[in-house]
């Protein structure tokens, strides 16, 4: 082989491996989001519930009013837009009754108030919670359902946002909790 070519194939190789570590750590260092991915999952007998979000966290910052405008839609979490699935059918209770909301997956939308929250099941998919002016991407065209739910204030700071089901008592809810503010959102089969 000619030194020209063996040169070639050297420079080629170590770029090749520069590639290959940068594709590595460069991985690593995006894996270490500041509002990580969960997916919480909820199954009682034939019935699967699940939701995806991102979990931002408080870090000592004024929350609800604040860094979460009242009034205003929120994209329920951080970075993509957060979903809720159900394979069957479910009743979202209310006072006056109760909507029914199909088997199917939704984006999961909310508007923050002071003593309500109003929950938005949304039947379009997005692929980010927020277009590049900072606006929630949710179209109310495709709302399936929207119910205001009571504010509960907590005596203990919640520092990571959390969804979560809590079937505790006889009941099902899907709840929300971050800062001192829980909201639960009655559910039934």
């Amino acid at each position: 082989m000619n030194i020209f070519l063996k040169r070639v194939l050297i420079l080629l190789s170590i770029i090749a491996l520069g590639l290959l570590l940068y594709c590595i750590f460069v991985e690593n260092i995006f894996a270490k989001r500041l509002s990580p991915k969960d997916t919480v999952e909820f199954k009682l007998n034939d019935l699967e519930l699940e939701v995806f979000y991102n979990r931002p966290y408080k870090k000592g910052r004024d929350i609800f009013g604040a860094l979460v405008p009242y009034n205003q839609v929120w994209r329920t979490g951080a970075n993509e837009a957060t979903t809720f699935e159900t394979n069957k059918e479910l009743r979202v209770k209310h006072d006056e009754g109760s909507f029914s909301l199909p088997a199917g997956k939704y984006t999961l939308w909310t508007v923050p108030k002071d003593s309500v929250w109003t929950v938005i099941f949304n039947s379009k998919q997005y692929s980010w919670g927020v277009n590049s002016e900072m606006k929630p991407m949710w179209d109310p065209n495709y709302d399936v359902i929207n119910i205001e739910v009571p504010v509960k204030n907590l005596d203990s700071v919640v520092e990571q946002f959390t969804i979560a089901f809590d079937n505790s008592t006889d009941n099902l809810f899907l709840t929300m909790a971050w800062d001192d503010v829980k909201i639960e959102v009655p559910l039934e089969e």
